[in-house]
């Protein structure tokens, strides 16, 4: 015999002004279940949990809670309001606390590297995020419903929780955009769309199968359900003058059948991501060589060197702290290294994506963060209604006038996307760009990042996201290494060897440094390389005056009617102009690398 649920939502609904969230979810957690919850940003995910944990939030529906049960919650956003210490933070959710000395709150806290003295308003959000975990695990409850648990985490901290989750004895829920995470822990799936629950009893990596098939026979469902009303509209016209008794109930089920068909919701769409592109950078995009950096007596990063071409895609990756926004800074030039160089290629055009979401005010609208007070915004070169741009990235015609702060942190992702990548740009600055974005989003933005002309520099932790996109991964780990692997997280892992790294730097580029040449011993160029160095740059100089000039022509509207034939020649010379360019920065950078090779 099955044993009763720990908890149970029966005919659950929420509304949030005239929309439906929740439309009778049914959903029961049995003891030792492991569950993840999908569904879109701004579908009620959250909302949802709150009401399992008991928040008396509901508009109808009962909620069950076996008699002794244990729940514990963690909220995207804690509240540390009333506590002095994260050690009385996380012992407040221990009934029989003995404060912040309790031995289970300071084994725990030892376990997770946070000082259980310290004030939770002088926090990190990856501190604070896992100050937050330690008081939902801390008590073992028979509940966790966990809502985003890896939204600041670091990798090894993520590792960390997945081993710790993967021994624990009690039922979890689990929300969270880390398809990895949620590929690893949970055992079956509850999906949250248009307002009720369905459930998948196998792995989350079978729930994009079984979700396209629910979507594609709804599809049919509705093309059948259109058909007949289509044919019973016909039939009314034909029969209305006709009506009788005998017809009024045809009549009555086409009303219903009309009734239905505005009542059923179709999917949601998805969101449209293009990125704004702008002229294209030089083939070198970024050169950096033998950089160092300290804070004090801190090494954050030394002697680190690489080259980014355009089009590259370079994720750096290690724990919280270790400097990867630093060397992201140095790397486009916000921040000047204690020494070495950094040297930006031709025509560099970044748009920059900050993780603490900064471009955004939470008393602007979406549409006066994206247009001010003006009805269209500049997307990639043309003007676009401000709707029409909202609407591609699935936001509703009633959000463009709430305030920012009203939406859910998926939706604010969502919106700083759209207001950066609106914008030119031949390089992408991305930190953190994946924290609350679903699924589906983060596809798109994946595909949109993989088909970009510039070059992306990303700080990410979501393993998935990273082996999917990056063509080559900066690791550093915390000891001012720096280590440049071929590929994703997946290919890194299995390059870096143990995670003990030495006490001395090893630095493997994707180029591999020579060995420094004993002094006097380096060998020259010769006249014409060294002529040719100094020369080349100067042709790409004039190269791109001719083409900048061409183009200036060209925006002549009147040109292709007076003179046909030099249109057609100046869009020939357009082309050879741009080949000659490559193949000049293609010729420079070899001479580049050779002289470095020299050590002339």
């Amino acid at each position: 015999m099955a044993e009763p649920p720990l908890l149970a939502l029966s005919d659950i609904r929420f509304h949030l002004g005239d929309q439906t969230i929740l439309d009778g979810v049914e959903l029961s957690i049995a003891p030792g279940e492991r569950l993840s919850l999908v569904g879109r940003n701004g579908a009620g995910k959250s909302t949802l949990l709150r009401i399992l944990a008991g928040e008396p939030i509901a508009d109808g529906g009962t909620r069950f809670a076996q008699p002794g049960a244990t729940i514990a919650t963690l909220p995207q956003e804690p509240n540390f309001a009333g506590h002095a210490s994260v050690g009385a933070y996380v012992a407040s959710a221990l009934p029989d606390s003995l404060g912040p000395d309790d031995y289970r709150v300071t084994a725990l806290l030892d376990e997770m590297k946070l000082d259980a003295a310290r004030e939770p308003s002088n926090l990190s959000g990856g501190e604070a995020r896992r100050a937050a975990l330690a008081r939902a695990l801390v008590a073992e409850p028979d509940v966790m419903l966990l809502d985003e648990p890896t939204n600041h985490l670091d990798l090894p901290t993520i590792e960390w929780l997945e081993a710790k989750l993967l021994s624990w004895r009690g039922a979890f829920v689990l929300v969270s955009h880390d398809r990895r995470f949620l590929a690893n822990l949970t055992r079956a799936v509850l999906w949250l769309d248009r307002g009720i629950v369905r459930r998948l009893d196998k792995g989350y990596a079978e729930f994009d199968a079984w979700s396209a098939d629910i979507l594609e026979r709804e599809a049919t469902e509705r093309h059948k359900l259109d058909r007949l009303i289509e044919r019973e509209t016909e039939w009314a016209g034909k029969s209305i003058r006709a009506r009788r008794t005998r017809n009024e109930g045809r009549l009555r089920a086409l009303g219903d059948l009309r009734k239905q068909r505005r009542e059923q919701i179709g999917p949601v769409g998805r969101a449209t991501i293009e990125v704004g592109a702008a002229e294209s950078s030089g083939a070198l995009a970024i050169t950096v060589r033998n950089i160092t950096k300290r804070w004090g007596e801190r090494v954050i990063v030394e002697d680190f060197s690489t080259r980014v071409f355009r089009k590259d895609r370079i994720g750096l990756i290690g724990p919280n702290g270790a400097g990867k926004t630093t060397l992201l800074k140095m790397m486009i030039g916000e921040l000047e290294p204690d020494s070495g160089t950094v040297k930006l290629g031709a025509n560099l055009l970044p748009v920059i994506i900050d993780q603490r979401r900064m471009g955004l005010d939470p008393d602007k609208t979406p549409w006066e963060t994206l247009a001010d007070r003006n009805d269209h915004v500049l997307v990639r070169g043309h003007p676009t209604h401000v709707m029409t741009y909202l609407r591609e990235y699935l936001f509703r015609d009633e959000q463009a006038r709430q305030p920012v702060r009203t939406l859910s942190g998926g939706e604010r992702n969502r919106l700083l996307l759209a207001k950066a990548l609106a914008a030119p740009s031949n390089l992408l600055v991305l930190d953190e760009p994946t924290n609350d974005l679903d699924a589906d989003t983060l596809d798109l933005l994946q595909e949109a990042l993989t088909d970009y002309d510039g070059t992306v520099l990303l700080v990410s932790h979501d393993r998935d996201f990273l082996d999917r996109l990056v063509t080559s991964t900066v690791a550093l780990e915390g000891d001012g290494t720096a280590t440049e692997y071929a590929g994703g997280y997946t290919d890194y892992l299995s390059q870096r060897g143990p995670r003990e790294m030495p006490t001395t730097v090893n630095i493997t580029p994707r180029k591999a440094k020579a060995a420094p040449r004993e002094p006097g011993s380096a060998k020259r160029l010769g006249f014409k390389r060294e002529r040719a160095l100094v020369e080349l740059p100067k042709k790409i100089d004039a190269l791109r005056a001719e083409m900048a000039a061409i183009h200036a022509a060209m925006a002549d509207p009147t040109l292709y009617s007076r003179d046909p034939k030099g249109f057609a020649a100046k869009s020939a010379r357009l082309g050879t102009a741009q080949a000659e360019i490559d193949a000049a920065e293609t010729e420079w950078l070899e001479l580049e690398m050779l002289k470095e090779e020299l050590g002339s």
